[in-house]
């Protein structure tokens, strides 16, 4: 049996801006009221979303340009490998395969939303998870006539622990370009300080 979920995101919720403090993870949603695998988890990927959020606004394009090497990725590469992985999370609770496709040409400010986007449609359909539903979460790569299927664990300590990996870099790098992360963001809280 598979499940379906449809989820209608507001694109206007989720758009940047420094003044709107409805933008949906300007702060990082209630918590629950009841601990369980669906909740836990989409606390989890709330947190991704914040951290996102702000570790990602106001960038410049100097800033999206940046890396310390040449070695290195640029904040802008990394951001598509962040949204990358936001679509395989989505892409496993909705029960739908990774395909390689060529790379979107789209600009910063989608590119953001589209992530953002992800990361909200993962959490409405992990709050509303049941504990069997994990068994079916996997992740499914298919190239030509090759698929390849992973458990739900791996998107925990894969694509959901690389998100947030990748974030931190973005803020870490951000603050070498000249733009450093807002000061006044408490990732404890998740919430601005007043």
């Amino acid at each position: 049996m598979f499940l379906s979920y449809n989820f209608v995101v507001n694109a206007q919720d989720l758009k940047s801006s420094h003044s709107n403090s409805t933008d949906y993870y300007y702060q990082i949603p209630d918590s629950p009221n009841s601990y369980t695998s669906g909740n836990v988890l989409a606390r989890v990927i709330d947190g991704l979303g914040f951290r996102y959020y702000w570790a990602t606004d106001g960038l410049r394009k100097e800033d999206l340009e940046y890396k310390p090497n040449n070695e290195a990725r640029t904040i802008i590469e990394t951001l598509d490998h962040i949204y990358g992985l936001t679509q395989t999370i989505t892409n496993a609770l909705r029960l739908k395969p990774n395909i390689k496709a060529a790379s979107e040409a789209i600009s910063f400010d989608e590119k953001r939303l589209k992530t953002l986007e992800n990361i909200k449609i993962a959490t409405e359909i992990l709050k509303n998870s049941t504990d069997e539903d994990f068994e079916k979460y996997n992740i499914i790569f298919k190239k030509d006539d090759h698929t390849s299927e992973y458990p739900f664990w791996n998107l925990l300590n894969g694509p959901v622990a690389d998100a947030l990996w990748h974030v931190g870099q973005i803020v870490s790098l951000r603050r070498s370009s000249g733009n450093p992360f807002n000061s006044k963001v408490n990732v404890f809280s998740g919430k601005l300080k007043e």
